[in-house]
């Protein structure tokens, strides 16, 4: 299936339509968009969207934040998965980079930073209007992907650079696209019948089949 279908070209609808359209994050800035990409990891957006305005009235930028000490920020991101961790993380990121005019824009220089790996780094030049160095692949993506079939397998550095391959690098935004499709129409139990990508999808035309022969 997957080799029968143009996918630079069946994509373009998929990219139409949430073309433009802001990460689920909350966030008013750069400085604030880091930070949450760091809680959220293993956490909801939802959960981070509610704790985080409470996080900012006290640590407004990241020269605030560079004088945090991992306990002082406790008490604001406590409900957050492995908050531990996370809270060494913002401190440490924040006394590297000192002000948020320093906060890089490039991949290599996010995942060298505490708490960043690829995936962070693809959402972050993402929403900062950054030229896409890599395609966000999130828990959703790893379950639309290779149902489109447009990737295989279920890690998501494999799936990334599968779709790295198959699509030119100015729709690369397809990653975020189907984390979008994921989120609203691709769910654990998909609503096929009304998909845009049902058309050209694997797992669609495997349930039709399915239904013919029965």
């Amino acid at each position: 299936m997957p080799s029968k279908v143009n996918w630079p070209k069946a994509i373009q609808p998929l990219l139409k339509k949430y073309k433009g359209k802001k990460h689920p994050l909350e966030y008013k800035n750069i400085y604030q968009l880091v930070v949450m990409v760091i809680l959220s990891a293993q956490d909801s957006d939802r959960n981070i969207n509610q704790l985080a305005p409470k996080l900012f009235e006290t640590f407004p930028n990241m020269k605030a934040l560079s004088q945090a000490t991992p306990e002082s920020l406790y008490p604001f991101i406590s409900k957050v998965r492995n908050f531990g961790n996370k809270a060494k993380w913002l401190s440490g990121m924040a006394k590297r980079i000192m002000t948020d005019k320093n906060i890089p824009l490039s991949q290599d220089a996010l995942t060298e930073l505490p708490g960043i790996g690829r995936k962070s780094a693809n959402v972050i030049l993402r929403e900062a209007d950054s030229k896409p160095e890599g395609v966000i692949v999130d828990l959703h993506v790893v379950r639309v992907a290779p149902r489109l079939g447009l990737a295989e397998g279920t890690d998501p550095k494999k799936i990334e650079k599968q779709i790295m391959d198959i699509l030119p690098q100015k729709d690369w935004d397809a990653g975020m696209a189907m984390s979008f499709l994921g989120r609203e129409i691709c769910r654990p139990k998909p609503k096929c019948e009304i998909c845009l990508m049902n058309k050209v999808c694997s797992y669609y035309q495997k349930i039709k089949k399915s239904k013919t022969k029965s």
